[in-house]
Formats: structure tokens, sequence, C-alpha cells
């Protein structure tokens, strides 16, 4: 049996991997700027985390939602502790798509509606209905069209009241920072008026964190800086540093019922053992205060680079936009640096994602690879 060819891949192998780094099967070490998609928070093998699930093997690895797991409840503890949002309930998953799914469904249980207003430029999962509030017509198959989306350009407070004002929806789905279009923020004031116009059309506001969370921008989530506290906030990828987990954090003024959402794996113990030690260590070692600061640094470092237009982002989620395709860079850092980077739907952009761990001497190694390859494709170009 063979896999299905459905990625596109480079010809490398990790098979260890270490803080900022990983290695292939042959020895060579990578300076990990992507963290698996902003999945690797706080590192690669952190001895913490690795002590943690080991730990949890030793015991007890799974068993159902059928029977209590105080696990799941010291996970939610901690969680409201270290987000400002103690008073919230979390329901737990396995990956983001489950998450925005379920998100979606408790705000249409709770509203009695179907409609969902999303953004240009979103990407919310590859499920049913995440990938229905996803623009990116291509990854839909014929059956993923039978909700009522409408998709409008996002920071405009008169589209969204324009959109609302024609019909009722039961949710705005918002990303505190959209990854996937190239890193293009949700301004403050836009977030604030989105929370009032939800409030005046009783429509639930749901905040993607999926990637933006997790202090990977300074804060614990993204939409943190405007001030306002959505109904609804999805989480997943930094929130296990690689092991599958997910959750959605829910206001209080929602109803729980009985059978209304469920899971087979989400919340088992080995997750919840591997999203507590990634809590523990982004406290420990004020890994979100160290992001917003790393974040200045290469900024800094690589914003006045010829050939850089403009670094959007916070913290260590940055979309380096330039003035030239993105593509022939990335391959360079990589073949030439051994520098991993991330792609967006921006063909001029290379996101910037690396675990939370990251230390001046790694944004400085970044600036200077990169500089070099900008160099290069510019004299390539010009030869």
């Amino acid at each position: 049996m063979e896999l299905f060819d459905v990625y596109q891949q480079y010809d490398i192998a990790p098979v260890r991997g270490s803080g900022m780094h990983v290695w292939d099967e042959f020895g060579r070490a990578y300076l990990d700027f992507y963290g698996g998609h902003a999945v690797i928070s706080i590192g690669h093998g952190h001895p913490h985390y690795l002590e943690a699930l080991r730990e949890q093997l030793d015991r007890l690895v799974f068993y159902s939602n059928a029977v209590r797991n105080p696990l799941q409840e010291r996970l939610a503890r901690l969680l409201g502790e270290q987000s400002g949002y103690a008073d919230y309930r979390l329901f737990l998953c396995n990956s983001g798509a489950e998450a925005n799914e379920n998100a979606l469904k408790i705000a249409s249980f709770h509203g009695g509606r179907s409609g969902v207003i999303a953004f240009t430029g979103a990407f919310h999962g590859r499920t049913s209905a995440a990938v229905q509030i996803t623009d990116n017509p291509g990854i839909r198959a014929p059956l993923n069209h039978d909700m009522d989306v409408r998709f409008i350009h996002m920071n405009s407070a008169e589209a969204l009241e324009q959109a609302l004002r024609e019909r009722p929806a039961a949710a705005v789905i918002v990303e505190g920072i959209q990854g996937v279009e190239g890193v293009v923020e949700a301004g403050d004031e836009f977030l604030r008026d989105a929370r009032a116009l939800c409030d005046c059309f009783a429509a639930m506001l749901i905040l993607d964190e999926v990637q933006s969370g997790y202090g990977r921008t300074g804060d614990f989530f993204a939409h943190q800086r405007s001030g306002i506290r959505p109904d609804l906030i999805t989480i997943a990828k930094g929130m296990g540093n690689g092991f599958p987990v997910a959750g959605v954090l829910i206001h209080p003024d929602i109803a729980a019922k009985r059978n209304m959402l469920g899971t087979t794996f989400g919340g088992s113990h080995l997750a919840c053992a591997a999203a507590i030690a990634v809590l523990e260590v982004l406290r420990d070692e004020n890994l979100a205060e160290r992001a917003a600061a790393m974040g200045e640094i290469l900024r800094s470092a690589v914003g006045s680079l010829p050939g850089v237009r403009e670094v959007r982002g916070r913290g260590l989620m940055l979309g380096i936009a330039l003035d030239r395709p993105a593509a022939p860079l990335r391959k360079a850092l990589l073949q030439t640096h051994s520098i991993f980077t991330g792609s967006a739907t921006r063909t001029d952009t290379i996101r910037l994602l690396p675990p939370l761990v990251l230390t001046e001497e790694h944004a400085m190694e970044f600036a200077g690879a990169f500089g070099s390859v900008l160099s290069s494709t510019f004299q390539s170009a010009t030869a």
C-alpha cells in the first residue's frame, strides 16, 4: 500500500528535534522558523513536556468521555487562569477544524439560526462546515455547499453591518490574525465594532485563535489587545505542541445541553497531559513575553532589508511581504541555509511561525540568511 498523494512536500524526513531545531535521517540540522504550521509552541523535545507524556503513558493513555477525567478539569482551570477566561467553559476535541465545527454548532443551537458570516482570506479548516467558511473554493467538494455562508471584507464595519441587516446570522467568525492569507490582522477597532454589531443583531462572535493563540502574538490570544470578549474562542495548534488536542472556550451565558456535542478521542488522558505541560512551560518560561520581544527583534532585523515591502503581524506570527515572489527565497533558505519557513496565499509573503523559545541568536541567524538570499535572488533577477 502507498500513501494517498495529496501533499506537496520537500524531500526531507526529520527524525528528531530539540528546541528550535530538527535533524533529518542524515544528521543535517534545520532551524525551524515554521513550527509545523505554528504547532510547536514550546520547542521540540522540551524536557518537561516529554516527562509529562512519559508519566501519563505509565498511568493511562485513554478512556472515553463516558467517565470523568480529572486531567480535563485541571486543564480547564489552568487555561482559564492563564488566558483570562476563567469564567468560560471548555469543550475539548482534536483539531482546529473540529473546534470551529463545534463552535458553529453551539452558535446555531443557541440562536436557532443557520447563517454564518466569514471573511475574505479566511482559513478555518477542511472538515464539512469549516471548509465552507474558508475562503478557498478549490478545497470544497461538491457536497460542501449546503450552508448559508456570506464572505465579506475584513476590517469593514460597514460591510458587516450591512450583511447582518440583510438577513440574520447565527455567527460571525473571524481569525484574530489571518495566518494562511499571509498574516493579515483584524484591527482592534474592527473587532470592537464586530462585538457591538453581533450584540445588536443577536449573532455570536467566534474568534478563531487556532493559529494566533497560545502566546504567539505576545498576548495569550491575538484579539485580547482589542479588549473584547467573544462568545466562543477556538484553539488548537500550539495547545499540544504536536499532540493532537483542541478546544472551544464558551461564554458562561451559553447553556450546555446533554448530547449537543460529543467526541470519542477529544480530551483524552494523554492529550490533556500534553496540554497541561504546554501551559506550565508557557507560564514558567514567560514565553508570551518572549514572543513579543523576539518579534520586535525580528521585525527590526528584516524590515529594512532591500526587497522587503512590509512586515505584518505581531510577536512570532509574522508575514514578510516582498517585492518579488516568495517561493524562490523559501527554497533558497531551506536548501542553502537549512531554515524552514512558511508560505501563504499571498505569493509575495513568507510566513514565520517559529517556536516561542526563539532566542536573539536564532533571530539574527535567520536575518543574516534572509539578507543573503534576498541579495542572491536580486542578483539572479538582474543578471
